[in-house]
């Protein structure tokens, strides 16, 4: 009896295609339609996507939210209406106020919007307002202002300065928390600096403890790709392991007593003695108790 796939796949998407075209492609090559993401990139944008595989999908709540590296080229001295390269130019800087903007004025720009900000994030996003989609709002010519959100970016590196006649081009690293948009970041540095900006490229290398390095081609999607459950999950909320008798208690809705003093923090995953993931715990006291369990996986 051959057992659906369960686990995570870590993609290298490239650019010009869909984070949903990399979604349809992993479903085809594993032969499931049970596979979500934790969280897309722009069509122009490369780098680590996060899939969660059948019953594995449960862990992609615990993913979604974990920091983020980006690589990206923030073109200076032009505004776009979507704040990348996508879109269509609407204001472009003469070339004195371009040749006015100095290294100085740079680094007090990205000053300004590193540590805990508040950030509108850019109108073409998958932000749904009123049910909708933010990005299909816009393309059906509607007005869409967003609410400011809290973001962290604990780290914004300038990595090269490449200026032109036309453009001041600034290659850059991000490191920041989930919800932060880099392209929003392109404009507000821009509009700052009084030359308008946008984004020209962007690569995620990093989604918490995984780095795209690691990470399968798309033409590579294949169940051999699959990072297994429990792997997984022990590197994002580290484990407690449990017995077969305790791993059966759990998946039954029953308490381990005074098992909270295994774990070093909570939720935690549960794993068992054949280091298959059993489920997500939490601290009940001196107990921990399921809140997430997955199927018992079969024995090879």
């Amino acid at each position: 009896m051959t057992h659906p796939p369960s686990g995570i796949l870590f993609v290298d998407k490239p650019g010009g295609i869909t984070s949903h075209d990399v979604v349809s492609r992993a479903r085809k090559a594993l032969n499931t339609r049970k596979i979500g993401h934790a969280g897309t990139l722009d069509p122009m944008a490369t780098g680590l996507l996060i899939l969660g595989v059948g019953p594995a999908t449960r862990l992609l709540t615990y993913i979604v939210g974990l920091d983020k590296t980006y690589v990206a080229t923030i073109r200076l001295g032009a505004t776009t209406d979507t704040d990348d390269a996508e879109g269509a130019i609407v204001e472009k800087a003469d070339a004195a106020s371009l040749a006015a903007v100095t290294p100085d004025a740079i680094g007090a720009g990205i000053a300004a919007l590193t540590g805990t900000i508040s950030q509108i994030p850019s109108t073409v996003s998958a932000i749904k307002v009123a049910g909708r989609r933010a990005y299909d709002l816009v393309r059906a010519g509607e007005e869409v202002e967003l609410a400011a959100r809290t973001v962290t970016v604990s780290r914004f590196d300038v990595l090269a300065v490449r200026p032109s006649d036309e453009a001041i081009d600034l290659d850059v690293v991000v490191d920041c928390s989930s919800g932060t948009y880099i392209r929003a970041l392109a404009r507000d540095l821009g509009a700052d600096l009084g030359v308008g900006g946008h984004l020209t490229a962007l690569r995620r290398s990093r989604i918490g403890a995984f780095d795209v390095a690691e990470a399968a081609a798309v033409e590579d999607l294949a169940e051999t790709a699959l990072a297994s459950p429990a792997e997984v999950a022990r590197t994002v909320l580290g484990a407690i392991e449990v017995t077969a008798d305790e791993a059966r208690d759990l998946r039954h809705g029953k308490r381990l007593p005074g098992a909270a003093e295994r774990a070093a923090g909570f939720p935690t995953a549960a794993i068992d003695l054949d280091g298959r993931l059993v489920g997500i715990v939490e601290r009940r006291g001196a107990d921990v108790k399921s809140i997430m369990n997955l199927p018992e996986e079969p024995t090879e």
